[in-house]
């Protein structure tokens, strides 16, 4: 990837972070960790990869994307909101009641082209929406994250089987594989591993990507771009509450918003990595 370009996505990465904080922050609740971790992936799908326009936010040829584990909404929010979807003030009224942004997406909300929260059933609707995109002649991509803890969830494998036996070629699927879900390390809660084996045993083609580095992201959706006759998955190794030294790898942050002096350090944190990238 070109490094200019590579540095603006960093950057917009980076703001996309401080949006998480900001909004949890000002919630006093809601799920930072696995937010900051999807935040590099976000960054590209919505700056590189998908046909989409913030000015036609329903144009039905765009590409969709479902945050199938919805409880990262604030990193959804953030990026929605840098691209244009929605003033970025909004996300300083994160959950508060009668706000436009909720705890979870919601398909009213600019951008959001599905409601997701329950886990596990967010890749059923995007299987839906590629099927819909096949019987209709649409051209467009149907992409959709999913957490590792998640697909613990049996939905998860019976959409799985589904994509396969639809080939939908047009839906790529993300697992976040962070390792750590509410409860602990996925490895001591139930272990999905291995999850590429698995995928393949379904029928899908997979590939695998350091969630955290711009060329390999770039590498492994250019694979699934070449991708015919089957549904692809893209397994990312993550860190949970990347960018924020403290959330990093800790599964204490997985649904516990900053408070004062965790927020001001934080924020502090990334102000100094965003100033790194702009000088």
């Amino acid at each position: 990837m070109d490094a200019s370009k590579k540095k603006e996505l960093q950057k917009f990465a980076c703001k996309a972070r401080m949006g998480v904080i900001e909004g949890t922050y000002n919630a006093k609740s809601g799920h930072p960790g696995g937010s900051l971790s999807i935040c590099d992936t976000l960054t590209y799908l919505y700056n590189v990869k998908m046909n989409i326009d913030p000015k036609a936010p329903e144009s039905p040829d765009r590409d969709r994307f479902v945050l199938s584990k919805g409880h990262t909404a604030p990193a959804l929010y953030s990026v929605l909101a840098l691209k244009g979807y929605f003033p970025e003030e909004e996300i300083k009224s994160l959950r508060h009641i009668g706000a436009l942004l909720q705890g979870h997406p919601c398909i009213h909300i600019p951008g959001v082209d599905m409601s997701s929260g329950s886990l596990g059933q967010g890749i059923s609707a995007a299987c839906g929406m590629a099927l819909a995109g096949k019987l209709d002649g649409k051209s467009y991509k149907v992409y959709t994250i999913l957490g590792d803890g998640e697909i613990e969830e049996g939905q998860v494998w019976e959409a799985a089987m589904f994509a396969a036996h639809k080939k939908l070629d047009n839906l790529v699927a993300v697992v976040d594989n962070n390792g750590l879900q509410i409860d602990g390390p996925i490895s001591e809660v139930c272990s999905p591993e291995p999850i590429t084996d698995k995928f393949a045993a379904f029928g899908w083609h997979v590939i695998t990507m350091d969630a955290h580095d711009f060329d390999d992201i770039d590498r492994a959706f250019s694979e699934a771009d070449a991708v015919t006759g089957k549904p692809v998955v893209i397994v990312q190794k993550s860190t949970k509450g990347k960018g924020v030294s403290f959330m990093e790898n800790q599964v204490g942050w997985h649904g516990t918003a900053p408070n004062k002096e965790q927020y001001e350090q934080a924020m502090s944190e990334l102000s100094a990595q965003l100033k790194g990238l702009e000088d």
